[in-house]
């Protein structure tokens, strides 16, 4: 198998990282939605970040980590309580964890796109996050502008009657797997065929902002999708079309925000566990999504992710 160690620690990074944010959340934000206080993500971002980038220093200390935090403001003397506080919770699965190691794996982050490197969203979905509804931690590594393997951590997502919390991993050429988060057997996943209507279903962001939801629809229903879109927060709604069970994702730039251009990490992982479950993933004209060059993909304009035997039919519609 290639890239069999970059797989194993980015499962087993990932899976650290999705019980310290659980325990976040389950210690931290009820109280802070009474208090609209977004603090519990900021733990939580850190602390995964913290984690992820600590395993990942270790096992390959050569490759560059592109992540979405950095640890300055941890590091003002005014802040000292919030970083024992994310020390805390990094202790609960790195026993080892000090406060200024935290910060140094935190700051790992902070690296360049290169040849070879990581891209890391820690938390992916804040305000599911906080809602207790949908988020994921996010890892891909990306060689030579391709991903070659991807990891997501999706704590709350669950399909039928199996028990929410599941992981999902992809290596590029050797297909896209799904194991409770919890531990368990991996299967191998696949993408809906197109005859099956009662999964022939979109999914797009919860929030309106996220995407233009009219035209959303309207290209959905273009490709034969007549039942109305799932809505989920993060990255899970890449592994809801890995599994099969939504055939569409869009992420169409909104109306109030035409020239936004979507950031490297809140993509890479999703792209290859849809990919190798037999989906497609390009922009909204078709061209594949740009990994290589910086953090923001500015050559590519919205996201279509699909079943693959939908995909012209979206991308005809778009035009």
């Amino acid at each position: 198998m290639a890239y069999e160690q970059e797989r194993a620690v980015a499962i087993e990074a990932v899976a650290l990282a999705a019980k310290l944010c659980e325990a976040v959340r389950r210690d931290m934000v009820p109280d802070a939605m009474e208090k609209s206080d977004k603090s519990p993500v900021t733990v939580a971002d850190y602390g995964a970040q913290a984690v992820i980038c600590r395993a990942l220093a270790a096992a390959f200390p050569a490759d560059p980590v592109v992540g979405e935090e950095d640890a300055a403001d941890l590091r003002q003397p005014e802040m000292r309580d919030r970083l024992q506080q994310v020390t805390n919770f990094v202790k609960d699965v790195v026993p080892e964890a000090e406060p200024d190691a935290v910060a140094a794996w935190i700051d790992h982050g902070n690296g360049s796109v290169a040849r070879r490197f990581w891209t890391l969203d820690p938390i992916d979905g804040t305000k599911g996050f906080l809602r207790g509804d949908q988020y994921a931690i996010a890892l891909a590594l990306i060689e030579d502008g391709d991903i070659k393997v991807g990891v997501l951590g999706c704590p709350a997502l669950g399909f039928g009657d199996g028990e929410p919390g599941l992981l999902f991993a992809a290596v590029r050429g050797e297909g896209t797997t799904m194991q409770p988060l919890s531990g368990g057997a991996a299967t191998t996943v696949h993408v809906v065929q197109p005859n099956d209507r009662d999964r022939l279903r979109f999914v797009e962001s919860v929030e309106a902002s996220h995407g233009d939801q009219a035209q959303q629809n309207a290209v959905a229903q273009a490709a034969g999708i007549t039942a109305p879109s799932v809505r989920m927060d993060s990255q899970a709604k890449y592994g809801a079309v890995a599994a099969g069970e939504a055939a569409l994702y869009l992420r169409l730039p909104s109306p109030k925000y035409p020239d936004y251009r979507e950031k490297i990490w809140d993509h890479a992982a999703g792209a290859i566990v849809v990919e190798e479950a037999g989906g497609r993933v390009t922009d909204m004209t078709g061209k594949p999504l740009d990994f290589a060059s910086a953090a923001k993909m500015m050559d590519n304009r919205g996201v279509v992710v699909s079943n693959g035997a939908i995909h012209d039919a979206v991308l005809s519609a778009l035009q």
